[in-house]
């Protein structure tokens, strides 16, 4: 793998920091944490990545984190965790829903789609556990045609993984950093490998 240096978006998450500690551990790999507010005036031709990090509320309240996936969107691979993956389906026309009953450290089961090509969910054991950390999720009824569903969740079907059918795009609703996610670190890698 090439070396490759990755821009963190800091949505203000407490978990960020342990996607950065994945991140430490790929030996091929550097990156730099802004906070998404200050991205803005930052030169991104450095980048060949950007992780969208998670974060507290609905993605439209988070300062900068919109304009910087619409200025990024066709110039560099994208990773969107959680809040950074609801962002992305709603730069595509999706929306949102917020859910009738929050889950804040629940393990779930994953459902994943067999599509060909590269996604972040390859080579993953068939009955892969995550953690999920969220009280708002992507509507599957208005899911935008330019994405596909690569992962659904066991327990209710929410979507919980997608990638963009054309460009380098994925998002993940789930936290790839969490102790629920025993194969998150793997997740994280396979984004990397694609770069």
């Amino acid at each position: 793998m090439n070396k490759v240096h990755l821009l963190v978006a800091d949505s203000h998450d407490s978990f960020v920091y342990n996607l950065v500690e994945i991140l430490r551990k790929c030996p091929n790999c550097t990156f730099d944490v802004v906070a998404t507010e200050h991205c803005s005036s930052l030169t991104l031709e450095n980048y060949q990545g950007i992780l969208l990090s998670p974060g507290p509320g609905h993605p439209e309240e988070v300062k900068g984190l919109m304009p910087l996936i619409a200025r990024t969107v066709h110039t560099h691979s994208l990773f969107g965790v959680c809040l950074g993956h609801q962002a992305l389906a709603l730069h595509f026309g999706g929306r949102l829903l917020q859910m009738p009953h929050p889950l804040h450290g629940h393990a779930e089961r994953l459902s994943i789609k067999e599509i060909e090509g590269h996604t972040l969910l390859e080579q993953l054991p068939a009955d892969s556990s995550v953690g999920r950390y969220h009280s708002w999720c992507v509507a599957e009824e208005s899911f935008p045609n330019v994405l596909e569903i690569t992962a659904t969740a066991l327990s209710d079907g929410a979507i919980m993984a997608f990638r963009h059918k054309t460009l380098p795009l994925f998002g993940v609703q789930f936290h790839p950093e969490s102790y629920l996610s025993p194969h998150g670190a793997s997740i994280v890698q396979n984004w990397l490998a694609g770069l």
